[in-house]
């Protein structure tokens, strides 16, 4: 419930809620808060739990889509990538860039140019 609110949002709602309320008045409110927050988790699972009794096996089947678009909301267009390219895991630096192609691919098992040697020229990579 709080993956999106950090401890600073919390003490400032805190700190604000004891220059609105009052020293007297914060424990009840924070009291009435918590147990309303408890009550609506309650009634969530039951409605989903009496959805899924009368649903029965297409409750699942309703589910996963719902569950495909939530991974879609964590896509990573540069992880995808890099993953595609280059292996099935997704190898990062500790800096967040993609790894180095591996030793197999052609550019490792290139030369290096002697003194005085030009470098390959391609006419259709300019």
């Amino acid at each position: 419930m709080f993956d999106s609110i950090g401890w600073v949002e919390i003490l400032i709602i805190v700190i604000a809620g004891l220059f609105i309320l009052g020293p007297e008045r914060l424990p009840s409110a924070a009291a009435w808060v918590g147990k309303t927050v408890r009550q609506v988790r309650d009634y969530a699972t039951g409605a989903r739990e009496q959805l899924k009794q009368e649903m029965g096996p297409e409750f699942e089947q309703l589910r996963k889509p719902l569950e495909d678009l939530r991974e879609l909301r964590n896509f990573d267009p540069k992880r995808a990538i890099t993953k595609h390219l280059w292996d099935d895991s997704p190898s990062e630096k500790p800096n967040g860039h993609p790894a180095a192609p591996p030793a197999s691919s052609p550019a490792a098992h290139e030369r290096p140019l002697q003194q005085g040697e030009r470098p390959p020229y391609d006419p259709d990579a300019t």
